[in-house]
């Protein structure tokens, strides 16, 4: 296992990859996860991203237990917003970005985790209505208190993100050091504006669904059922998706890989290639997986560059414009097409 900090600006060294614990405290699943877990610390992973709302809080707990007196090796990242996602009346005073949510649930983690401070805290997800000024300067108090090391955002577009980092670079607050989104072959939607965002801020990013929950392991091919199928809409949901999963299968069987191995080998190399930390979060089952998604592939240059072509996304407006009068041979004032190294604050 590799490390690397998380983002250019902190000294936070995690594993190159976390292990994901959304499945920690499912009705009948803690052998299953404490073997994951310890097979994971054996294999020199050091990073866990989980959250409040987790199997109601219980993949917190069992975490919690895991760690024990070893919580100190380790990092830790939850995550706040929701009491309850499956709660039928919503309660408007226990969920949301603001401050009076953000310290009750961090209370209520730090029980549950059996810790006095999480690593990395951060919203699951934007409430449409909490200003990021006033998530920022909860950051700030909690990190004074001890209580979190650094914010971070989940699910946050790049503007709202962006714009809180660069207040905090203004009003000299901690900044957040890194983000959470959906980043896999089969979605990368966030090459549009989240990666380089991030890069450009030195943020660290937290992949989740590096496998597209199962997507690219090629199991719905095999007539296997899962969170996808579970959902009843269309597995692959659209012609590049299938492309997708097609090339991930024949480079699979050229090279007598597994799927889910060339697709996360995919992300390693994307990784190796980004100027600030791309963590993929693992989600097994069982050790059988585990063991899967850490074995070594070796592919060539060839394989990297048909999964690029297969997965592209097609960037639209203003990128496609950009490319294209760079393609076109513009001669005039280069600074109005090439952006610079850091945005302006």
């Amino acid at each position: 296992m590799r490390y690397r900090t998380l983002g250019r600006h902190t000294g936070l060294r995690v594993s190159e990859y976390a292990l994901g614990t959304a499945r920690f405290g499912a009705p009948g699943g803690d052998d299953d996860a404490r073997a994951v877990f310890e097979a994971f610390v054996e294999a020199g992973g050091t990073a866990f991203a989980t959250s409040n709302v987790y199997q109601d809080g219980r993949a917190e707990a069992l975490l919690g237990d895991l760690m024990g007196r070893d919580r100190d090796d380790y990092v830790v990242v939850t995550k706040y917003s929701g009491e309850n996602p499956n709660a039928r009346t919503p309660r408007p005073g226990t969920t949301g970005n603001g401050r009076k949510t953000m310290m009750r649930s961090l209370e209520a983690s730090l029980r549950r985790l059996n810790t006095d401070y999480v690593d990395v805290f951060m919203p699951h997800f934007p409430d449409q209505i909490t200003p990021a000024e006033e998530i920022m300067a909860g950051f700030e108090d909690l990190v004074r208190s001890g209580k979190i090391r650094y914010g971070g955002f989940s699910n946050f577009p790049a503007w709202r993100i962006a714009g809180a980092a660069a207040r905090a670079d203004l009003l000299g607050m901690p900044r957040p050091i890194c983000i959470e989104t959906e980043y896999s072959l089969a979605e990368r939607s966030a090459d549009r504006e989240l990666l380089p965002m991030a890069e450009a801020y030195g943020l660290g990013v937290l992949l989740y669904s590096p496998l597209a929950g199962g997507l690219l392991t090629g199991k719905y091919r095999r007539g296997e059922t899962g969170r996808l199928s579970a959902a009843g809409r269309a597995v692959e949901k659209d012609s590049q998706q299938t492309a997708v999963i097609d090339e991930v299968l024949a480079i699979a069987d050229e090279t007598g890989q597994t799927a889910a191995g060339v697709a996360l080998e995919w992300l390693r190399y994307r990784a190796a290639l980004a100027s600030t930390a791309l963590i993929p979060i693992l989600g097994p089952r069982i050790v059988e997986h585990l063991s899967e998604y850490l074995r070594p592939v070796d592919l060539d240059i060839r394989h990297y560059q048909r999964l690029d072509k297969a997965s592209a996304l097609r960037m639209g407006a203003p990128h496609d414009d950009v490319s294209g009068a760079l393609l076109n041979g513009y001669d005039g004032d280069r600074s109005l097409i090439d952006p610079p190294a850091v945005p302006p604050i």
